[in-house]
């Protein structure tokens, strides 16, 4: 046992010399080692991967997720242990639902941006600037709230997004309206709370912005605005401004004749996606995107006179 809990290590550093978190990966692998060892078990088999992911309560998600981080472990284990039975992807399978984008419309982000100055203070500014970040640039929120002054060059236009969701660091370039914007609120938030700020986006009291606190601002406008209902629990988020900015810019390649295929690695890059495979997502959510890709699709197979 003391090999694999060895083994357990071995992988958990060379994954995450691959740029993967794997913040849960060795507390799970931990107990499954743990496991064997209860059951007087010295190789991994498909029995008892299947009796461990579902031995704690749970949905058919969490055992899944177990499972799967159990399969990358045995992989890596097999090539020293050859009786190592790998779990197939068939067994506990679960995909989550993609929840329901919602597209903007630009009447409705004007009207968001607008509702922004009813708030007292700084705090007005500060998330009008935030939101309209947002829907110009696809960032996520936690992206958004990272970004500290050194990570903001606005003489150059360049937001330097720092660990992302897959651990990688991208350049961000901004629109000269965009760089204005925000030379604006920076003149008044140093005015309001003076220098030795860390972050770009503060609290007025100069902190880090909770992603909490902000979402419940938001909510609060959008109810203002009629985008939620008075009581409504679900309806438009924050991260459907990410959403709106990747369809309107297909749409918009599209619409200018140029070669999306050649483009979408582009926007994949521009948006921090982990596999090009992320972005081509974005062309089932909007039907004049997906009728311009079946147009474009008909032009190309078009027989020859």
């Amino acid at each position: 046992m003391n090999q694999l809990k060895k083994a357990v290590r071995d992988y958990v550093q060379m994954r995450r010399s691959l740029g993967y978190r794997l913040k849960k990966a060795p507390g799970l692998l931990s107990d499954f080692v743990s496991f064997l060892e209860e059951q007087g078990a010295i190789h991994i088999t498909i029995p008892l991967a299947l009796e461990w992911a579902q031995r704690k309560p749970g949905t058919p998600a969490d055992w899944a997720a177990r499972l799967s981080c159990l399969r990358g472990f045995a992989r890596f284990w097999s090539a020293t242990d050859p009786q190592t039975q790998i779990p197939p992807v068939s067994l506990l399978p679960y995909r989550p639902a993609r929840a329901r984008p919602y597209l903007y419309t630009d009447k409705e982000i004007r009207q968001l941006l607008e509702a922004t100055r009813q708030l007292r203070g700084l705090s007005g500014l500060t998330h009008h600037c935030l939101l309209g970040l947002l829907s110009v640039t696809g960032l996520r929120l936690g992206e958004v709230l990272n970004l500290k002054i050194r990570d903001v060059d606005l003489a150059q236009g360049i937001l330097v997004i720092v660990g992302t969701k897959f651990g990688k660091s991208r350049l961000v370039p901004i629109h000269r309206s965009t760089q204005k914007a925000l030379a604006h609120y920076r003149q008044e938030r140093d005015r309001a709370l003076g220098p030795g700020l860390t972050y770009f986006f503060v609290s007025q009291r100069g902190h880090r912005m909770d992603a909490g606190a902000v979402r419940k601002v938001f909510y609060r406008l959008s109810r203002k605005i009629g985008l939620r209902g008075p009581t409504a629990s679900h309806g438009p988020r924050l991260h459907d401004f990410r959403h709106r900015f990747a369809v309107r810019t297909l749409v918009n390649w599209y619409r200018s004749g140029q070669e999306i295929e050649r483009r979408l690695p582009v926007l994949s890059t521009y948006l921090g996606h982990g596999h090009v495979n992320d972005t081509y997502w974005y062309f089932t959510l909007c039907p004049e995107l997906m009728g311009l890709a079946v147009r474009r699709l008909e032009e190309h197979w078009k027989p020859l006179p």
